[in-house]
């Protein structure tokens, strides 16, 4: 799938996402190494805690259906640049390496590019148990 095809994939979900508290929408696209694409949209609740991120949506319905080796993930924003809360980086993390890629998009659908490991250095891994 070519770059563009998946940030197209993550800004479809912004029109699916359920942020009625925050009007904070957030999309996000997840490709598994085989080229299988696992989106996810943010769903608020109004109590807060239960809210969910769409990167987490993403992953959780990756690991659901048996997939774990990912490749890339596109997070898209109808404002600014969208990059992962401390939460998702530390789901992300994981099962990813520190050269998974993170693409984010802002409203107009430009790109920023950043590795893994450039957006949680020194992080805590299943290694250190």
């Amino acid at each position: 799938m070519t770059e563009k095809e998946l940030c197209r994939k993550a800004m479809d979900m912004l029109d699916r996402s359920y942020s009625p508290y925050s009007h904070f929408a957030v999309g996000a696209a997840l490709e598994c190494s085989d080229g299988t694409v696992f989106t996810g949209c943010n769903v608020e609740n109004a109590s807060y805690g239960p809210t969910i991120c769409a990167e987490r949506v993403a992953v959780f319905k990756a690991v659901s259906e048996g997939r774990r080796d990912f490749q890339r993930i596109v997070i898209a924003g109808r404002k600014d640049y969208c990059v992962p809360c401390g939460v998702c980086r530390q789901v992300l993390r994981e099962f990813v390496s520190d050269d998974f890629e993170v693409i984010c998009l802002n409203g107009a659908g430009e790109a920023k590019h950043f590795t893994f490991g450039e957006l949680l250095p020194y992080s805590f891994d299943g290694s250190m148990l």
